[in-house]
C-alpha cells in the first residue's frame, strides 16, 4: 500500500490528473527550452574569467596602455621561406591584425631592423629547415576573445596563399581548445545518449520508456540551458561561456536524472507486475518520492557550493547542474514522467509481456478508484 504520506498523497494527485500534469509539465519545459539558442558559449576572454579583481588583470591593461595589446604575446605563424612575402600581406589584411613582420633574431631594435641603427641594412629572417617565423601582433590582447576571433581569420587568409602555413601562439590555443570543446559537444552528446538509451531499455525491458526516459531527460537539461541562458544574459550580465560548459552540464545534469528515473521507474516496474501500472505509478512514487527529492536537494546544494569560487566557469556550472537538478527533481520525477506513465498505462512497457497484460492484482477501475479516495485509517 503506498500509504497516505505526503508523497502518498501527492502520487494520488497525480493519478487523478494524469494527462493535465503532464502536458503542463511537458508546456512549461519546452517554453524554457525555448531560450536554448541564446545560451551564449562562443568563449571566454582570460580577463573575464575572474569574478574578483585580481593582479594580472590589472597589470595587463597597464601594459596595454604603453605598449600594443597584442605585441606582448603575438601570434606566431611558421611558413616556408618562398612563401613569406604572401603570408606578410595576407595576414596584414585581415581586420584586428596590427603588424605581421618576419622574425630576424635582433633583440633591442624595432622589428624589421638590423640592430647596427638607423642606417643599417634591415636583418634577414632567420630561416630553419626552409622554415621562417611571422610574429602577428593583434589589436586586442592576446589573451581576449577578440584576438581569438582575429587568430581564426588570420589562419583562413594565411591558409589561403600558404595552404602548409602553420599558426600558433597563445590567442591559437585558445581559439584551439574552443573548437575541440565544440566539437566534443556534437560528439559525446549523441554517443553518451545512445548508450544510455540502450541501458534503459535494457534494464526496463522496454523501448517505450527507454525513449519515454530519455526524451524526459533531454527535455529537462534543455530547460535547464534555456533557463541558464536568461540568468546569465538579462539578470546577471555575464561574459559568454566557455564552450565546454553546456558539455560539462550535460554531462553531470544526464547522469543524475538517469539515476532518478532508474530508481522511480525499477520501483514502479516491480509494483505494476503485481498491481497494473496505473497503480504501479501510484506505489512507486509514492515509495521514492522522499528519497529521490532529498537527494537531489542535497546535490544541488552541493553544486550550488561551487559559485563560492569567483571563477566564471565554476559559476556558471554551478548554476546550470544546480538549478537542473532541482527541475529534474520537483517537475520530471514528480510531474512529467509519472503523469505519462500513468496515462499511457502498460504501454509503457512495450514490446515487454508486461505490455500486454491486463491489469491485475487491483484492477483498473479499482486503481482509479483507490486514487480518487483518501482513506482516513491509512498511515
Amino acid at each position: 500500500s503506498e500509504g497516505n504520506g505526503l508523497w502518498a498523497r501527492w502520487a494520488r494527485f497525480v493519478a487523478r490528473r494524469a494527462r493535465p500534469v503532464w502536458l503542463v509539465s511537458a508546456a512549461v519545459l519546452l517554453v524554457a527550452a525555448a531560450f536554448v539558442p541564446t545560451f551564449r558559449a562562443s568563449g571566454t576572454s582570460q580577463t573575464d574569467v575572474f569574478l574578483t579583481p585580481v593582479d594580472s588583470v590589472a597589470g595587463e591593461e597597464v601594459l596595454a596602455e604603453h605598449f600594443p595589446a597584442g605585441a606582448v604575446q603575438p601570434a606566431v605563424v611558421i611558413v616556408a621561406q618562398d612563401e613569406l612575402d604572401a603570408v606578410v600581406a595576407a595576414a596584414q589584411d585581415v581586420d584586428g591584425v596590427a603588424s605581421a613582420t618576419p622574425y630576424t633574431g635582433s633583440t633591442g631594435a624595432p622589428a624589421g631592423a638590423a640592430p647596427g641603427g638607423p642606417g643599417a641594412a634591415p636583418a634577414d629572417p632567420v630561416v630553419v629547415d626552409g622554415r621562417v617565423r611571422v610574429d602577428v601582433a593583434t589589436e586586442a590582447p592576446s589573451d581576449s576573445q577578440e584576438a581569438v576571433d582575429t587568430v581564426a581569420d588570420l589562419r583562413d587568409a594565411v591558409v589561403t596563399v600558404a595552404p602548409d602555413a602553420l599558426v600558433g601562439g597563445p590567442a591559437a590555443e585558445t581559439l584551439d581548445t574552443q573548437v575541440a570543446g565544440a566539437r566534443d559537444l556534437r560528439v559525446i552528446v549523441p554517443v553518451v545518449l545512445t548508450v544510455i538509451l540502450l541501458i534503459l531499455m535494457l534494464l526496463l525491458r522496454s523501448v517505450a520508456a527507454g525513449l519515454l526516459l530519455m526524451g524526459a531527460n533531454v527535455l529537462s537539461f534543455a530547460a535547464a540551458i534555456g533557463v541558464s541562458a536568461l540568468v546569465f544574459d538579462h539578470v546577471l550580465d555575464l561574459p559568454d561561456a566557455d564552450p565546454v560548459v553546456p558539455l560539462y552540464g550535460f554531462v553531470f545534469l544526464v547522469a543524475l536524472g538517469v539515476d532518478y528515473s532508474i530508481f522511480l521507474m525499477t520501483r514502479v516496474r516491480e509494483e505494476s507486475a503485481a498491481v497494473g501500472t496505473r497503480a504501479g505509478v501510484v506505489r512507486g512514487l509514492a515509495v521514492t518520492g522522499g528519497v529521490i527529492t532529498s537527494a537531489g536537494l542535497v546535490l544541488a546544494t552541493t553544486f550550488a557550493a561551487l559559485s563560492v569560487i569567483p571563477l566564471l566557469f565554476m559559476a556558471q556550472l554551478a548554476f546550470i547542474v544546480a538549478f537542473g537538478v532541482l527541475l529534474d527533481t520537483f517537475v520530471v520525477r514528480s510531474l512529467l514522467v509519472p503523469g505519462l506513465v500513468h496515462d499511457l498505462g502498460a504501454r509503457t512497457w512495450w514490446p515487454s509481456a508486461l505490455a500486454r497484460r491486463p491489469e491485475h492484482g487491483v484492477h483498473a477501475a479499482t486503481a482509479r478508484t483507490a486514487a480518487d479516495e483518501e482513506p482516513a485509517h491509512r498511515s
